[in-house]
């Protein structure tokens, strides 16, 4: 059939051989051939000859005399004379084989020579030594205050994932006195620029497609986070074969945007108006949502307008400037605030002295002018109203549905409430007959985490089993924590989609669920060993993942997550093969799940108004198993 098979080296040494004979020429001829059927219709051009197909989609009702109108005759129009427009060539840009030149790194170390610190932990854990490399990762702090974790893992080859992050998020704006959505819309800025040192946007990003690297830069409640995914290897090698020149590995790469990130990151007004622009379309986007404007307005009623946990609308968007953009992000970009975690395909050692090299030699004092002092507490999210209350809405919306949401408070991740209490503290006061070894337990600093993520088991298990199997009200209830970390206090969600004739059965079917947890049909040992199961598997399947690894290493140096230590990994199995029935029906009793306490909201679709849609139109939408609704209540 005139196919030809070739092993994975045979097809990279005849792909190697193609692209040394290419030339420009040839290139030029290739674009020309794929562009004929539009270059056609220039009148200085000979296109391909043929049918070209043009096809174009508009809504419904659209007025014939409006510029939006399209049929066939505006449409090839349209066309026509845009191909009749003189297209300037844009200018080649020069890609950086490197972005720090060595004589500059070498500068830099001479001028601020690099130190390496032990590691130091507020889970009890003794700290490490400065020059020791331990397993399942090595931590250790530099002499400018930047916290490092560097785990192995071979389980994906030849990647790696890097975070940093920058505690205070949305809670910093307000504790530190900045602009409502200041922070979350100065880290989009990040993300949309990317100009730094003597480089452009356009230069550092095709650096960044040429070394294969990927970046993303989020702000969330607690937070801000950068992570970055890129090849261990060397990439954007010159030349092949025998006339190769290897480039820098990967994660030399990344460690040298991560230092012009810290220290000569470039604020320019368009990325401003991209990330304005992604934020006006991310908030009139939630208005036509029925999932995520319900969750919102359950979120408003829990934190009594709390702006850290919602949507930041248009009016506020387009009030901040780049200067308040700037200040408030750069105040969380001191070094000694900072934690990077790295994880991958990678050898430790050779990690070890980049970061050494790269950001050690960042002067402790960088970005000092734009620092706020503020009090370093533990922030809280504020405690839901008493009693609860129940939202009812309805959206327009074509597709006739239905959600709904019960919600309440919560410990965070780590088992601390928002009142500053926690939950070993609580279980402790209430079991006043526990035995010394059961004390002993439920003092380990992973022992709220662990009992939190097996009742958010055991939960969606009773969900699935009374709301969909029992009572067949409902194709999809979940339960879930909000997580914070750095943030005392959290919540709980449970989402569940039903049909508009069944929302209020399933809402009251899932506190049924809640309420028999407590009382009814408590806990049993079953429950807990099947959970074991889940939560195990989960953690062995996602220890195979670079990603997870940055994650579990990210606060275990930090302060304001003061039970977050090595233990959270070392003795993750023991504390969970630890916990019995009773411990999680101790925790269960630190939510919110009495009656008057629970927050509950229903959100409806609506025909639009004028709407007349015969039944042979209809076309219905499946639902979506485990789809994620947004939201601070989401985590």
């Amino acid at each position: 059939n005139g196919h030809t098979f070739m092993s994975p080296e045979q097809s990279y040494y005849m792909t190697a051989r193609a692209l040394q004979s290419l030339t420009l020429d040839d290139v030029n001829e290739a674009a020309a051939e794929l562009c004929s059927h539009v270059a056609g219709f220039s009148k200085s051009t000979e296109g391909a000859d043929g049918m070209t197909i043009a096809v174009a989609c508009m809504p419904k009702g659209i007025n014939p005399e409006s510029e939006a109108y399209c049929d066939e005759e505006s449409l090839t129009n349209a066309i026509y004379e845009a191909c009749q427009i003189e297209v300037e060539p844009e200018e080649d840009i020069a890609v950086p084989h490197t972005l720090i030149p060595e004589e500059e790194i070498k500068a830099a170390v001479q001028s601020n020579p690099p130190v390496w610190q032990g590691g130091k932990f507020s889970d009890g854990t003794p700290g490490t030594m400065p020059d020791q490399i331990t397993r399942p990762f090595t931590l250790r702090r530099l002499g400018n205050g930047i916290r490092i974790g560097v785990a192995r893992n071979p389980a994906e080859s030849q990647r790696g994932h890097l975070r940093l992050v920058a505690p205070g998020g949305r809670d910093a704006e307000k504790r530190l006195g900045f602009k409502n959505g200041a922070m979350a819309i100065g880290a989009r800025t990040m993300q949309e620029g990317g100009a730094f040192g003597p480089w452009t946007r356009q230069q550092v990003e095709l650096f960044c497609v040429d070394h294969l690297l990927m970046v993303e830069i989020n702000c969330n409640e607690e937070s801000l986070t950068i992570d970055f995914v890129f090849p261990t290897t060397n990439v954007a090698n010159v030349g092949f074969g025998e006339n190769i020149q290897l480039g820098i590995t990967g994660t030399e790469a990344v460690m040298q945007v991560v230092r012009e990130i810290i220290v000569g990151f470039k604020w320019e007004e368009d990325a401003l108006g991209r990330s304005k622009q992604h934020y006006r379309t991310t908030h009139e986007t939630l208005q036509k949502n029925l999932e995520n404007l319900t969750t919102e307005k359950i979120t408003e009623k829990m934190t009594s307008l709390d702006p850290r946990f919602l949507s930041i609308d248009v009016d506020t968007v387009n009030s901040i400037t780049l200067e308040e953009a700037k200040l408030a992000v750069m105040s969380q970009m001191s070094p000694s605030d900072l934690e990077i975690s790295v994880a991958g395909d990678l050898n430790v050692k050779e990690v070890l002295e980049m970061v050494h090299v790269y950001l050690g030699s960042i002067p402790a004092a960088t970005n000092d002018e734009y620092k706020k002092e503020a009090e370093k507490t533990m922030g809280s999210v504020p405690l839901p109203p008493k009693p609860g209350q129940h939202i009812e809405l309805e959206l327009e919306d074509s597709d006739p549905r239905a959600v709904a949401y019960v919600s309440g408070r919560a410990p965070n991740a780590w088992g601390f409430l928002a009142d500053g209490t926690t939950v070993a503290e609580h279980v402790l006061q209430v079991d006043k007959k526990a035995s010394d070894y059961d004390k002993r337990r439920r003092g380990h600093p992973l022992f709220a985490h662990v009992a939190l993520r097996l009742i958010s088991e055991i939960v969606n298990r009773r969900l699935f089993s009374n709301v969909r199997e029992r009572k067949q009200l409902t194709y999809d209830a979940n339960f879930s924590f909000t997580g914070f970390e750095r943030l005392s206090g959290s919540w709980f969600l449970v989402t569940v989609t039903a049909s508009k004739e069944k929302a209020q059965l399933a809402l009251e079917a899932c506190k049924e669920t809640l309420a028999t947890l407590r009382k009814g049909s408590p806990i049993s040992i079953d429950n807990v060993e099947s959970a074991k199961r889940v939560v195990m598997n989960r953690h062995e399947i996602e220890s195979r993942k670079s990603s997870y690894w940055t994650e579990l290493m990210s606060g275990i140096q930090e302060e304001q997550i003061p039970l977050k230590g090595p233990l959270a990994v070392t003795d993750f199995q023991a504390v969970v093969e630890s916990i019995t029935p009773k411990d999680l029906q101790l925790v269960l009793e630190t939510l919110g799940l009495d009656e008057s306490e629970l927050f509950t909201a229903i959100g409806r679709t609506k025909k639009p108004a004028g709407m007349e849609t015969g039944e042979d139109e209809v076309v219905r939408q499946p639902g979506v198993i485990g789809m994620r609704r947004g939201g601070a209540l989401t985590g």
